[in-house]
């Protein structure tokens, strides 16, 4: 019997390094980010929906994530029209990812994880942290996004304070050592989990 462990934290908080952290333990990963992405790719299976619905924000038969990003700035309710077409698709990948894994814990990686009631089908869920002022300087390093960008993201999500009240772990991602620790930490723990059912 697979345990499935969720791993969330809002942007910039360090989700993507930390799932890879359980990656190189051995840990199965399935990531929702990488997943939108293919679908979103050439040929995907959200793309060719997306293109009936919003021609626009296709460039070379694939989705823009930056034009769909500027369309959704203009009008909320296109991402609840995106969401009826890739949730679906995101839920299929995922329940494929987890029948075909045989490993004794596997890692569902999911931004939005609490907010699309994923969490649900998770036997556990770690959220990643930092300190408002340092997710808001790692974000806005990245050059990828404005300030109003990173806001309008922000108020989609779920505060980070109500994630960690819901965590089974908290892992703060200051240091990469500290987080690699925390990684080591609550695989033992599950382990032992299953040794002692």
């Amino acid at each position: 019997m697979t345990y499935v462990l969720g791993l969330t934290g809002s942007i910039g908080m360090g989700k993507s390094t930390t799932a890879q952290m359980f990656a190189d333990a051995g840990v199965p990963v399935w990531d929702a980010d990488a997943t939108v992405r293919n679908l979103y790719a050439k040929g995907g299976a959200a793309a060719v929906e997306v293109a009936r619905l919003y021609p626009s924000v296709i460039t070379d038969s694939h989705v823009d994530r930056a034009k769909l990003r500027d369309l959704i700035a203009e009008d909320p309710a296109v991402l609840d029209h995106i969401q009826e077409v890739v949730h679906p698709l995101v839920a299929q990948d995922r329940a494929d990812f987890l029948n075909a894994t045989t490993a004794p814990i596997a890692l569902l990686d999911v931004p939005l994880l609490f907010e699309t009631g994923t969490d649900a089908m998770c036997d556990g869920v770690v959220v990643v942290t930092v300190p408002a002022d340092v997710q808001r300087a790692r974000v806005l390093a990245r050059g990828e996004m404005s300030e109003a960008d990173f806001d309008m993201i922000l108020s989609r999500q779920m505060p980070d304070a109500e994630k960690r009240k819901r965590a089974d772990w908290v892992i703060e991602t200051l240091t990469l050592d500290a987080a690699r620790q925390s990684v080591a930490n609550i695989l033992e723990q599950i382990k032992a989990g299953a040794s002692n059912a």
